[in-house]
C-alpha cells in the first residue's frame, strides 16, 4: 500500500484509532484469496476505480439535514425544542449538533467532531491522486478529470477543517508508512498557509473539470462551475475578520513560536479582499457561460398559473428548494434522503384535511430576532423605515384585503406580520400566515383556498404536549419544499433535493461584498456593486437599494459610506440566504457573532390561547457567545497524542 497513510494520520502511529480506523483499504471491493485488499487492485479497472472515487465523495458534509450539518442546528437561526425525547422524533431528526447552539461543546467531548473523517477523506483522495493514472482502460482525458475531481475533495475537506478550527495541519501528501513518529508528529499550519493551499488546489483542478455535467446521472460530481463556487467562498473567508490578520488571536502560537494568525498590514488584508473580489467576478463569469441565471417567476409559470405574489413567493422558496434550478452551481448529492424526508415530515404543520401520527410535530423554530431582521415591503430594516415610525409590532392586527395572500383574512395576528418583504412570507410559517403547500392544484389559487397557520392553544397547530411545538411561533417555511404532501392520514411524500452547496445568489452578494471592502461604494467597480445587489431584490420584490434608502427611510444615502454598504450588505445576505446554512458561518467570520446573540433566542408566548396574551415577547433560551466559540475545540485525545497540536484558544 506504499503511501496511503496521510501525515496527520501518522501522528498517531500505533494509537491510529484515536483518528478513526486508518486506512481505505475498507472500501476495496476485490478481495483475493488471501484476504488482502491491496490498492493496486483498486485501480486496476476503470470501474473499480469509480468505485474508490465514489469513496473520495462519501465524506462530504450533510448539508440540510440536523445530524450532519454542522451550521444548522448549532447557532442562533433555529431552535430545537429542549427535552424531546420521543424515540420516533429524536431518531429521526437527530439534535445532537443542537448542544453546540446551548453551550455544552467541550474539549472532552466535542460535538460536530469531524477532524478524522475530513483527514480520512483527504488520505483517499491522496490514494486516488496517486494511482488514478495506472488504470489501464481510461483516456489520459479521464484520468486528469478524477484526478482534479479528488484534488478539489481534497481542498473542500480542508477548508471544512479550517472554518471550524481554524489554522489546520496541511496534508499536502501522503508519508511513507514507515515515516519515523517525529517526523510525523506534525504542527498546525498557520490560517494564510492553509487558505493559500486550499486555493491553490481549486486553481489547479479547475482546468481539468467539466464546465457542467454532462447528463443527469452524473449531477452532483464536481465541475468548473462547483470548482469556481467554492474558490469564491473560500476567498472572501480569507479575506474577512476572523482569519485576515485576527488579532483577537494572536496568542495562538505553537511550541516553535510561530503565530497562527500572523498579524497583518492593512495593505495585507485589503490585497485579501482583491483577491476574493476577481475569484467572485470569475465565478459569476463562468456561471453566465453555462447559461446559470436567478431562478424568478418566469420559472413558476411555465408550470403554474399564478398571480405576481404567489408566483413571487414561490420563486424564492424554489430557488432554493426545487431540484436542479436555473442557479444551482453545485448540489450535494451525499446527503441522507431518509433524514431530508424525515425532517419534512415531522418539522412543518399538518395541513388540510389528513393528520399524522408520525408527522407535524412542528419542534423546530425560528427565533423572534431572525423575524424581525427581515425587510419591511419597502426592502429595509424595521428600524430604518419612516412608515414604521412610533408603531408597536406586537399590537394586535386583523388579516385585510391587501394581504390575504399572505395573512388569513380577518385573522387576528400582531403588526410584525404585516407590511413585510415578500421573503418574510415566502420563508416563514406563522400564526394566521399563509402556507402555499400540501395543495392538490396550484393553478389559479385564490386567496379563501390558502391553507393557514394556526399556532394558538386550541388551534390547529397549537401545542398540544411537551413533545411537539410550535417553539417560537415561526417556522422555517422556506426548507420545506411546496411538493412536500400529506396524500393520506400518516402518508407523506417528501421532495428530495440536493442540497445547493453553491448557488448564483450566493456568488452575486459575495462579489458585492468584496467589492465593498476592496473599495468601498464609489469606486472602480461600484456599478457592479449596485447591479448585482439589486438583481437580488429585485427578484425578491423590493425596491433597489439607492430608491429604498432615499425614498423611505430615516438615513437616505446610508449607501454612501463604506460602514453603511457593509451594514447593507450583511443584512441583505442574513435575509437572502436564510436557513441555507450560511448565517452560522456569516455571523463568525464577521465577527458578528457575539452581539447577535446577546439578543437572545425569543419567541411568543405559544401557550397561550388567545392573541392577547400570545402575542407577547417571550424569552426562550439564553445564549452567550466569547472568544473561544468562534472555533471548535480540537479533541483532547489528539493533543494528548500529538502535543505539537496546540488547542484552540479558551478551551
Amino acid at each position: 500500500m506504499n503511501k496511503i497513510y496521510s501525515k496527520i494520520s501518522i501522528v498517531l502511529a500505533s494509537a491510529l484509532t484515536v483518528f478513526g480506523a486508518g486506512s481505505c483499504d475498507k472500501y476495496l471491493d476485490v478481495v483475493p484469496d488471501d484476504g488482502i485488499a491491496t490498492v493496486e487492485m483498486a485501480f486496476n479497472l476503470r470501474a473499480k476505480a469509480l468505485g474508490y472515487l465514489a469513496t473520495c465523495y462519501s465524506y462530504m458534509t450533510e448539508e440540510g439535514t440536523t445530524a450532519g450539518d454542522y451550521a444548522m442546528l448549532t447557532g442562533d437561526e433555529l431552535w430545537d425544542l429542549v427535552g424531546r425525547v420521543v424515540t420516533n422524533t429524536n431518531v429521526r431528526v437527530p439534535q445532537t449538533l443542537f448542544n453546540i447552539a446551548r453551550g455544552f461543546q467541550s474539549a472532552n467531548a466535542v460535538y460536530g467532531n469531524d477532524w478524522a473523517a475530513m483527514y480520512q477523506g483527504i488520505r483517499c483522495c491522496d490514494v486516488l491522486i496517486e494511482n488514478i493514472y495506472n488504470v489501464p482502460d481510461m483516456t489520459k482525458t479521464e484520468m486528469d478529470q478524477w484526478a482534479a475531481e479528488a484534488r478539489f475533495l481534497k481542498a473542500y475537506y480542508h477548508f471544512n477543517l479550517v472554518r471550524k478550527y481554524g489554522p489546520v495541519p496541511i496534508i499536502y501528501e501522503s508519508l511513507p508508512i514507515d515515516s519515523d513518529v517525529e517526523t510525523v508528529r506534525v504542527y498546525r499550519n498557520t490560517i494564510d498557509e492553509c487558505f493559500d493551499y486550499i486555493l491553490g488546489q481549486l486553481d489547479e483542478a479547475l482546468p481539468y473539470l467539466p464546465l457542467v455535467n454532462p447528463t443527469e446521472d452524473e449531477y452532483g460530481r464536481i465541475t468548473q462551475l462547483a470548482c469556481a463556487g467554492l474558490r469564491a467562498r473560500v476567498a472572501a473567508y480569507a479575506a474577512s475578520p476572523l482569519f485576515n490578520g485576527n488579532d483577537e488571536e494572536a496568542t495562538l502560537v505553537d511550541n516553535r513560536g510561530t503565530r497562527l494568525f500572523p498579524a497583518k498590514s492593512d495593505a495585507e488584508k485589503l490585497a485579501r479582499w482583491t483577491a476574493a473580489m476577481k475569484y467572485c467576478k470569475d465565478a459569476i463569469d463562468l456561471a453566465e457561460k453555462a447559461n446559470k441565471r436567478l431562478y424568478d417567476t418566469t420559472d413558476v409559470r411555465k408550470e403554474f398559473r399564478m398571480c405576481d405574489t404567489l408566483a413571487t413567493q414561490m420563486a424564492l422558496r424554489n430557488a432554493y428548494c426545487e431540484r436542479w434550478n436555473s442557479e444551482v452551481m453545485w448540489g450535494n448529492t451525499q446527503c441522507d434522503k431518509t433524514l431530508i424526508n424525515m425532517f419534512q415530515r415531522l418539522c412543518q404543520p399538518v395541513l388540510g384535511e389528513y393528520s399524522d401520527m408520525l408527522g407535524g410535530y412542528r419542534f423546530i423554530g425560528v427565533p423572534l430576532k431572525v423575524a424581525e431582521q427581515f425587510y419591511t415591503n419597502h426592502g429595509l430594516p424595521i428600524a430604518n423605515d419612516n412608515s414604521w415610525s412610533g408603531v408597536n409590532p406586537f399590537d394586535l392586527r386583523d388579516g385585510d384585503d391587501s394581504h390575504a395572500f399572505y395573512i388569513k383574512k380577518g385573522y387576528t395576528t400582531c403588526n410584525l406580520n404585516f407590511n413585510r418583504e415578500p421573503r418574510f412570507y415566502a420563508f416563514l410559517g406563522f400564526d394566521g400566515g399563509t402556507w402555499m403547500g400540501q395543495m392538490a392544484n396550484y393553478n389559479d389559487i385564490e386567496a379563501e383556498n390558502m391553507p393557514f397557520v394556526e399556532c394558538r392553544i386550541g388551534g390547529k397547530h397549537g401545542k398540544s404536549g411537551s413533545e411537539n411545538g410550535p417553539v417560537t411561533g415561526y417556522f422555517p417555511k422556506k426548507m420545506i419544499p411546496y411538493r412536500t404532501i400529506w396524500v393520506g392520514n400518516n402518508s407523506f411524500s417528501g421532495y428530495w433535493f440536493a442540497f445547493p452547496m453553491v448557488r448564483l445568489t450566493d456568488l452575486y452578494l459575495l462579489y458585492a461584498e468584496c467589492i465593498n471592502e476592496a473599495e468601498g461604494p464609489a469606486g472602480a467597480h461600484a456599478g457592479d456593486l449596485f447591479y448585482y445587489l439589486d438583481q437580488i431584490r429585485g427578484r425578491a420584490g423590493i425596491p433597489d437599494v439607492k430608491t429604498a434608502w432615499d425614498n423611505f427611510s430615516n438615513r437616505p444615502g446610508y449607501y454612501n459610506s463604506q460602514t453603511g454598504m457593509r451594514d447593507i450588505i450583511h443584512k441583505e445576505r442574513l435575509n437572502e440566504m436564510a436557513f441555507e446554512s450560511s448565517r452560522f458561518w456569516d455571523l463568525r467570520r464577521w465577527k458578528e457573532a457575539a452581539p447577535e446573540y446577546q439578543k437572545l433566542i425569543y419567541g411568543y408566548n405559544v401557550a397561550a390561547a388567545t392573541p392577547d396574551e400570545y402575542y407577547v415577547k417571550t424569552l426562550v433560551a439564553q445564549q452567550s457567545f466569547g472568544l473561544k466559540d468562534y472555533f471548535w475545540p480540537i479533541a483532547t485525545p489528539y493533543i494528548e497524542v500529538n502535543p505539537n497540536l496546540v488547542q484552540n484558544l479558551g478551551w
